[in-house]
């Protein structure tokens, strides 16, 4: 089984199309190397994937041609607790990062960044 096709049944990318890109762009280890997305997936296969959800360590327990349910997709391959603890770790110190808005800063900002350096 492709191992695009694979990575859309497991849920890991909301289309086949994201998983083709992800593949091209070097995000998918597969047995250390990078996979490009006609790569043969074989159950017993380790898997780094990198998407926007975080990064993965998994091996492949079964193979599917459809995409099921999540309940169904989480059957598909075991994720080690080092791997859920990093991206727990991950997610945690993205929520600590400060929040910058982009953009030019309306009226209202500007007369608060102005009272903050005290130039009144």
């Amino acid at each position: 089984m492709r191992i695009d096709k694979w990575l859309w049944a497991a849920r890991f990318f909301k289309t086949r199309a994201l998983a083709i890109k992800a593949c091209d762009l070097g995000r998918i280890q597969w047995n250390g190397q990078t996979a490009k997305p006609a790569r043969e997936v074989r159950v017993g296969d380790k898997l780094h994937i990198k998407s926007e959800a975080g990064e993965y360590d998994i091996e492949v327990l079964g193979l599917s041609e459809m995409r099921g349910p999540a309940t169904v997709a989480q059957t598909l391959y075991n994720e080690p607790p080092e791997s859920k603890e990093r991206r727990k770790l991950a997610i945690e110190v993205k929520k600590a990062m400060p929040f910058y808005p982009e953009g030019k800063p309306s009226k209202k900002d500007r007369r608060q960044i102005i009272r903050f350096q005290g130039r009144d």
